[in-house]
């Protein structure tokens, strides 16, 4: 079965596809009498998975997350890991210093970017300035695993942060993505429904629940008051 350019396989629900462990973060920037601005970046078209779509920053877990996992042992490991990708996929894709317990030394961010495409460790490059993370910033919002065979299956889960001021200024990697951009949830989906953009299912639905709050802490509270599950997705003939 075709979706969009991807093809995929519809599989007994009873069978679970394997799948790449990730996670993503949506930062929430708030205005006065207006309603949050989040970040999302456009994916490069050529990218093997959500080619060309607008996404929240993140990516796949890697090794080195759970090795930065075991100092923060106050939270699940898993878990854990997922808040450290979610935290160094948004430094390497928008240059955000999000979920880090103090500022940066001058010039760090910058190298960091450029060690992190490099596949440098994050625990090095964190050691190396004497940083720590604070992993208590992120709140668990959502979880999919789509259970269809593609090109990629991944296992995101979904972190929100208050996204502060947004010092500095957010800019894009333009390597995996072509350009990143602040708007709120409804314009997103305006957006997606006129064709200007181009968004996946997950993207969309998380969208349209954050599109229900008014600032950090609303959107935090509903998070904090639904425990999250993991959303299984599949294709239905």
């Amino acid at each position: 079965m075709e979706s969009g350019s991807v093809t995929v396989e519809k599989v007994d629900m009873g069978e679970m596809v394997p799948a790449i462990p990730a996670a993503t973060l949506v930062l929430l920037r708030e205005r006065d009498g207006a309603a949050p601005e989040l970040l999302l970046v456009e994916r490069s078209k050529g990218m093997a998975f959500a080619g060309g779509a607008i996404v929240f920053p993140g990516g796949r877990i890697d090794a080195d997350d759970h090795l930065l996992a075991a100092r923060h042992d106050h939270i699940e490991a898993e878990c854990a890991a997922a808040r450290i990708a979610a935290i160094r996929e948004t430094i390497e894709e928008s240059g955000v210093p999000i979920g880090l317990a103090s500022a940066p030394p001058a010039g760090w961010l910058d190298g960091a970017r450029r060690a992190l495409h490099d596949r440098q460790a994050f625990s090095g490059l964190l050691d190396a300035a004497g940083l720590a993370l604070d992993l208590s910033a992120l709140v668990p919002f959502a979880r999919w695993r789509p259970n269809f065979r593609e090109t990629r299956v991944f296992d995101t889960r979904f972190y929100l942060v208050d996204a502060g001021d947004t010092t500095p200024v957010a800019t894009v990697d333009k390597t995996e993505n072509r350009m990143l951009f602040w708007a709120t949830a409804a314009e997103v989906l305006e957006k997606a429904d006129q064709g200007q953009v181009k968004i996946i299912f997950p993207t969309r639905r998380n969208l349209e629940r954050l599109a229900m709050f008014g600032d950090f802490d609303a959107a935090a509270a509903h998070a904090a008051a639904h425990p999250v599950s993991t959303v299984l997705t599949y294709i239905d003939k």
